[in-house]
């Protein structure tokens, strides 16, 4: 197939590039630097320049492909309004640009807030919803399409996409234990972080795009979660620094703007997605990739 994938430098598109090329796929890349374009060359993709904002880029390149894979997005934590507004208007444009083709078209969306007190699973609808809420209510945007006649489908990532190389949440945690002198961890750290890595999850990504139905809610998942105590526990090993325990009220405090995020649960399974798309991780666990040398340390 013709994939057009956004993101495709990212931490995870970068790995799904990969994937689909070895697979046998055209993949066109959207690159927003001369860097990330040569970068996609290097390895065999076609490059479209541009960014979110670029809705006519992102229209033009999406009639052109036979299939989507959205994974950009802009990340803003500080200004995360205008982060959901870019998102929502991507998504729309991707999608309306495949009405009426049956193509597939997978975009990232989360675990976290799926479910309270238990793991989340495929079942859980998101309670996301409009552009004012998380990402922009793009998972129940998109899925609106299928109606459409697109194959849309969601990739709800867990916490963690770990791997040598990360720069995501496990990287930070690491960071500010560093800068702390101790590796903590919210309240009693029985809360649990799905997770997976980087090297499944981009192989899960390439068996949706052949095979996932449309309306899939897909959970890219290894591990159903790992408890914040056992992260910060592995990251005291690795840099040789004391393990203590934070209030959840000063998490925010302490871990800066990750707080809020290492105080939420983010467990969930992934059971109906191995079988839908006969995916077995293989990868190493998120303690192993810690203990590796991944994010850092002696």
């Amino acid at each position: 197939m013709r994939v057009f994938v956004t993101g495709a430098s990212g931490w995870i598109g970068s790995a799904v590039v990969d994937e689909l090329l070895a697979a046998g796929h055209d993949v066109t890349g959207l690159a927003r630097s001369e860097a990330s374009a040569v970068k996609l060359e290097s390895k065999g993709a076609f490059v479209r320049r541009g960014d979110l904002d670029d809705l006519a880029g992102l229209r033009a390149a999406a009639e052109a492909a036979e299939a989507v894979v959205h994974l950009a997005n802009k990340h803003d934590f500080v200004n995360q309004a205008a982060t959901n507004a870019a998102e929502r208007a991507a998504v729309r444009t991707l999608a309306d640009a495949l009405v009426g083709t049956d193509r597939p078209f997978l975009l990232a969306a989360g675990i976290a807030g799926l479910a309270e007190g238990r793991p989340a699973t495929e079942a859980d609808p998101n309670p996301s919803h409009g552009p004012d809420s998380p990402r922009g209510g793009t998972e129940n945007l998109a899925l609106e399409y299928v109606g459409k006649g697109v194959r849309a489908g969601s990739l709800r990532f867990p916490p963690t996409v770990h791997g040598a190389g990360d720069h995501g949440f496990i990287s930070v945690i690491a960071q500010v234990a560093q800068e702390k002198g101790v590796s903590a961890y919210p309240g009693d750290g029985t809360n649990r972080w799905a997770a997976v890595h980087r090297g499944d999850a981009a192989r899960l990504v390439r068996l949706a795009l052949e095979q996932a139905p449309a309306g899939a809610l897909l959970h890219p998942v290894a591990e159903e979660g790992v408890t914040t105590r056992a992260i910060a526990e592995a990251i005291g090993r690795a840099y040789d620094l004391p393990v203590a325990s934070v209030d959840p009220a000063e998490a925010q405090s302490h871990f800066g703007w990750i707080g809020a995020f290492f105080a939420m649960n983010g467990a969930a399974t992934s059971h109906v997605t191995r079988d839908l798309l006969k995916w077995t991780p293989t990868g190493p666990t998120l303690l192993e990739d810690i203990a590796a040398g991944a994010y850092g340390g002696r």
